[in-house]
């Protein structure tokens, strides 16, 4: 896999480094990790993830559907693996796979998402998400996932907020400012 700061980079089927490269990227590990690949990935603008929705794995609802609803992948599974490939776009070319050290992406913000249509067991998820803005310390994304040639979810923005892990220790006896106390 071609992991040049910049360059475009295109994954096979086959490519074992994979899950390597995820996880050298972003903290999660199974079972909190819902992204099985990278296809494509353009730093700073562009990557496509796939992940399987599958019926054993953790999000997955293999009960009765609610009402008109079948069964099948909640929201809440569907775009925390979306979100995954937000975060692996926001921070490939600045990995960080400790949350005790380095900066630390969290979800600031989500909004304008638009579920289309469910996912049922089995389905595998095209996410595609794009940078909207970068500014170091916050990123935005837009994007959606697929599921063969329908969309299923539209994500209008996700804000990634990256910030020092120390900030984050309670251990540590340092806590965020609030704009409040800044003042």
């Amino acid at each position: 896999m071609n992991t040049h700061p910049g360059e475009p980079v295109t994954t096979s089927a086959g490519d074992s480094a994979t899950t390597a490269r995820i996880t050298s990227v972003i903290p999660h590990r199974p079972p909190a990790l819902l992204v099985d690949r990278v296809v494509t990935v353009e730093p700073g603008r562009r990557l496509v993830a796939h992940r399987t929705a599958d019926t054993t794995g953790p999000g997955f609802h293999p009960g009765p559907g609610d009402g008109d609803r079948p069964p099948g992948l909640p929201l809440g599974a569907l775009l925390e693996s979306w979100a995954q490939s937000a975060v692996l776009l926001a921070c490939w070319e600045r990995p960080n796979p400790d949350v005790l050290a380095g900066d630390v992406a969290l979800l600031a913000g989500v909004r304008d998402v638009r579920v289309l249509a469910p996912v049922p067991p089995g389905s595998l998820l095209v996410h595609e998400v794009r940078m909207v803005r970068d500014l170091g310390a916050t990123v935005l994304t837009t994007g959606t996932t697929t599921v063969g040639d329908r969309t299923v979810l539209e994500v209008g923005q996700l804000t990634l907020a990256l910030r020092p892990a120390e900030v984050l220790d309670p251990a540590a006896g340092t806590t965020a400012t609030t704009t409040d106390e800044r003042s």
